[in-house]
């Protein structure tokens, strides 16, 4: 057991310096990107599904509440928590379009949407971030695997090139950190 609570830990770790390797710069442009919105009253709206929903609120409520810093709260929205508009969507249009339908009601031009997807391939994520392209919102992916079809359509994907869920998983959790660090030490630090 103890040896492969070690292989675990050597596979988190070599995800770990792939992203530091690899996605350093776009992690970088990604909260340029929030701090212009944010900074200039645009909002963030986040989707995924799964795991990746849990990820969507996670980061939703970093935004909102704080990460680190004593702040004002800023406008973000996860498209994943209100049971009543998902599945009246997915019972009325579908469950392709349960995202799309929110950023056609909720996105503004200039917000900012994230889609987070570990296979880079779910097609609600994938047509809500066209949509969200469509009304001239900035438009991230946090994808899985080799990005899939949403790494091209996307402003900026943020792609952890690994095909393990949970090690794909741990590198989109420490990217939202990060972020919300940098994001909250350009606003208010």
């Amino acid at each position: 057991m103890i040896d492969e609570i070690k292989a675990q830990l050597d596979s988190h770790q070599k995800v770990m310096e792939s992203v530091k390797g690899e996605l350093a710069p776009k992690i970088a442009a990604v909260a340029d990107l929030l701090v212009d919105a944010l900074g200039n009253g645009k909002k963030l709206l986040v989707m995924g599904n799964g795991g990746s929903a849990a990820d969507a609120q996670h980061f939703a409520a970093e935004i909102v509440g704080r990460f680190k810093m004593e702040r004002r709260g800023l406008p973000a929205i996860a498209l994943t928590t209100d049971t009543s508009i998902l599945t009246a969507i997915g019972n009325d249009y579908g469950f392709e379009q349960i995202f799309r339908r929110q950023i056609e009601a909720l996105a503004c031009e200039g917000d900012v949407v994230v889609g987070i997807s570990t296979s880079g391939t779910s097609k609600n994520v994938h047509g809500a971030l066209l949509l969200a392209d469509q009304v001239g919102c900035r438009t991230i992916g946090l994808l899985g695997k080799d990005g899939g079809t949403i790494r091209e359509i996307v402003d900026v994907d943020l792609t952890v090139s690994c095909d393990d869920t949970p090690r794909v998983q741990e590198g989109h959790i420490t990217i939202i950190h990060i972020i919300c660090d940098l994001l909250e030490k350009r606003l208010f630090g």
